[in-house]
């Protein structure tokens, strides 16, 4: 079966959402492509800072999620030893730390704003498998199985939105630099105990960083730095001293890890690193998001980065001139700002010992 379309986007995560509502409201006929067959489901960061918040508003996105759900960080507390010993509070002209957002929440809302015009289309369950050529030697389209089935999508300009491991990236033959940061991310959530505070709790575990996040609809993410590539070597280990370490360091989640984290599968294991690519697009092929440029889950960049690339994006695309879009404008401003992020997570990553130096 084929489809024609004036942009096809393939990955249905924030930025990829975002972009197809922007584009559809602008009366650019597009498709959404999502391997998955739901979306949402994927385990990864969901805080907004106020640069996502101030684009959902600035669209009209934002009271709709929040009325499904959300949750303002009111401090960031650094602790040692069982006890907080600095409290950091939000800007009043911010109100907040961070807020978390379930990204079932954020995509419910952008693909139900985005389902109001028919300009917008979207598949679920379909695997981009080929991009595909005009004569000219430009991308045109593409070739994807749904549901087992092969279609085709022509296009003027197929958008990679697909993440990390983008299949668009790869097909599109764009390079891309990996950059190791020397750790890996143990990743568990469990249940907040009563009377807990919407926060970001900070602990230093030997020489690794253990992060709580609160979540909305009552929940605690533990964020657990281990070192690089350790964890098939950590996981033969006796579970029971690892987890001890987490108890210690907050001593109020004793009850419910003890009851939620009991062997090393409650864990999800993230391999963390970061990538830049000079190339942003080329040939009527444009990346957003973590395809061009994947961030370490330092300072919860990544969502807000991907939203300010579609917010960005969008203003360039005119459904009459798409084929002479210059993507070296949006990669320009938006390269610029990434490498800015990207040197912030490293100061970040190298600092955070310093926070507790004055208890040694």
């Amino acid at each position: 079966m084929n489809y024609r379309v004036d942009v096809c986007i393939v990955g249905a995560g924030p930025g990829g959402a975002l972009l197809a509502y922007l584009l559809a409201k602008k009366n650019v006929s597009v498709i959404l492509l999502e391997q998955h067959k739901a979306v949402g489901k994927a385990f990864r960061g969901e805080h907004l800072n106020e640069e996502g918040e101030a684009i959902l508003k600035e669209h009209g996105l934002f009271d709709e999620i929040e009325q499904l759900g959300l949750l303002r960080m009111e401090k960031l507390e650094y602790w040692h030893e069982g006890k907080s010993f600095k409290t950091i509070l939000p800007d009043p002209k911010v109100g907040h730390l961070g807020i978390h957002v379930p990204q079932a929440h954020l995509l419910s809302v952008l693909l139900e704003a985005a389902q109001e015009y028919s300009t917008y289309s979207a598949m679920m369950n379909t695997k981009v498998v080929e991009l595909l050529k005009d004569e000219s030697g430009n991308f045109c389209g593409v070739k994807a199985v749904k549901d087992g089935e092969e279609i085709v999508i022509e296009s003027q300009l197929i958008i990679g939105a697909d993440g990390r491991y983008s299949t668009v990236r790869k097909k599109a033959e764009i390079n891309v630099t990996i950059r190791k940061h020397g750790f890996d991310l143990l990743w568990a959530r469990i249940p907040a105990p009563e009377d807990w505070e919407p926060s970001i709790k900070m602990a230093l575990i030997g020489d690794k960083q253990l992060s709580l996040f609160t979540q909305a609809m009552g929940f605690v993410q533990i964020g657990w730095n281990i070192e690089e590539g350790s964890f098939p070597k950590l996981r033969k280990q006796p579970f029971t001293p690892f987890i001890e370490q987490l108890i210690e360091a907050f001593p109020q989640l004793e009850k419910t890890v003890r009851h939620h984290i009991q062997s090393w599968q409650d864990f999800v294991l993230l391999d963390v690193y970061s990538s830049t690519s000079e190339c942003w697009g080329k040939d009527g092929v444009a990346l957003i998001g973590d395809a061009v440029h994947t961030m370490t889950p330092t300072g919860a960049f990544g969502l807000n980065s991907a939203l300010k690339d579609a917010d960005f994006l969008a203003t360039l695309i005119d459904k009459n001139y798409i084929s002479q879009l210059d993507l070296n404008v949006c990669a320009t401003k938006r390269k610029k700002e990434v490498e800015k992020i990207q040197a912030i997570q490293v100061e970040k990553e190298k600092s955070f010992a310093s926070q507790f130096v004055v208890l040694a």
